[in-house]
């Protein structure tokens, strides 16, 4: 079975669908369309979770009084598909960098292609300073963003963060919307709105069905080893979910698949029959998929807050990260850790050796938090 991948080429523009939105910007693109009200651009994290916190920030703007603004996102290309399920983003902009790099000529590169859309505002996520330099470029008059890594200059709005006052990073994002002194507002859940039409499509290339509720399970976490549930525990669970008569999919990136093979070992010869499809869908179908799940086991991960944007009910696995900073935001998300003295310690591996915060949050506990999860209604799908 080839790769699914929903998110367009880079250079492909102007085709219909919600997935059409993913744009290559050069010196010789033309500017954007002018629509009512300012025209706004957003920078965005690299990290896919953190993309998904942004919507509320996304829903902020659009939703601000007055003419509707056109909202524009810089993401790297991995985080398209995200951006491609949120509301009210009309473009989306291929980043100039990579992860990590510095790539001040591309990021110049790209500021100055910029310039003729006339951003009226930008919003920077990332603290970094680096981040900071594409609206730079690009002349927007008011750039906004949290001090971070000594940005003078290159914000004109750089914002002191009070980390007691706005605990979660979803609150920070959403909190930039709005004027600094700006009161405190209710907390939002990011929403992701499903592509139905991708999703059928998925559904008949992958020869996946729904009759039987589908269990899925995302036994990998991009940031490292420490943030995983042993692939016995994951296995105890497939085995559970499959005497209750569900169909266990098994989800995440290419580089899950030795995640997923350690799971798909531990239930042996004799185990129950489940679906591989680590690296076999992009980000955006992942997303789709899990819209119609009946229950996700996940560890913290940027496709545990895709389930929870998605509203499909979850239990979000926490061991050497906090829920408190970055937790799963839906009423049908449940969170298991355990409490111990060294969790969490955000660590990539365990620096301790023992691996006690994942090894001993038991299967038992999972599944009977699994049981009592409850359902809510699901963003409506775009077609």
């Amino acid at each position: 079975m080839p790769l699914l991948r929903n998110a367009l080429p880079p250079r492909r523009r102007c085709a219909s669908g919600p997935l059409s939105r993913i744009d290559a910007i050069d010196a010789g693109s033309p500017a954007p369309t002018q629509r009512t009200g300012e025209r706004v651009l957003v920078i965005a994290p690299s990290w896919v979770g953190d993309a998904i916190l942004s919507e509320p920030l996304i829903a902020n703007l659009r939703t601000a009084p007055g003419e509707p603004a056109a909202i524009d996102v810089v993401a790297p290309a991995w985080c398209g598909p995200v951006f491609a399920r949120m509301n009210g983003v009309a473009r989306i902009i291929d980043a100039a960098a990579g992860h990590g790099q510095f790539a001040l000529r591309e990021r110049r590169r790209l500021g100055i292609a910029l310039r003729p859309a006339r951003y009226a505002r930008a919003y920077v996520l990332p603290n970094t300073w680096k981040s900071a330099l594409v609206p730079w470029f690009a002349r927007i008059p008011a750039r906004i963003g949290y001090r971070g890594e000594a940005r003078y200059g290159l914000l004109t709005e750089a914002r002191n963060l009070d980390g007691r006052a706005m605990p979660q990073l979803v609150m920070r994002y959403a909190a930039l919307a709005y004027a600094a002194d700006a009161p405190p507002r209710e907390l939002q859940a990011p929403v992701l709105v499903p592509d139905a039409d991708n999703l059928a499509a998925a559904m008949q290339a992958l020869e996946l069905t729904r009759a039987k509720p589908v269990a899925v399970l995302c036994p990998g976490a991009e940031y490292g080893p420490a943030k995983r549930w042993p692939a016995e525990h994951f296995a105890d669970i497939a085995r559970r979910f499959a005497d209750d008569g569900y169909a266990i999919w098994i989800l995440g990136s290419p580089n899950d698949r030795t995640s997923a093979a350690a799971l798909i070992a531990a239930l042996g010869a004799t185990g129950p029959a489940v679906r591989d499809l680590t690296g076999r869908t992009d980000l955006g179908t992942a997303i789709d998929l899990m819209s119609v799940a009946s229950i996700v086991v996940s560890n913290d991960s940027g496709l545990m807050h895709a389930a929870a944007a998605v509203r499909a009910p979850l239990v979000a696995l926490f061991g050497s990260s906090s829920p408190a900073y970055t937790p799963p935001l839906s009423d049908s998300a449940r969170i298991a850790r355990i409490d111990i003295v060294c969790s969490p310690c955000f660590q990539r591996e365990c620096p301790l050796g023992h691996f006690r915060c994942m090894r001993e949050l038991s299967p038992e506990l999972v599944y009977n938090l699994a049981r009592a999860t409850p359902v809510s209604s699901p963003p409506p799908p775009s077609r």
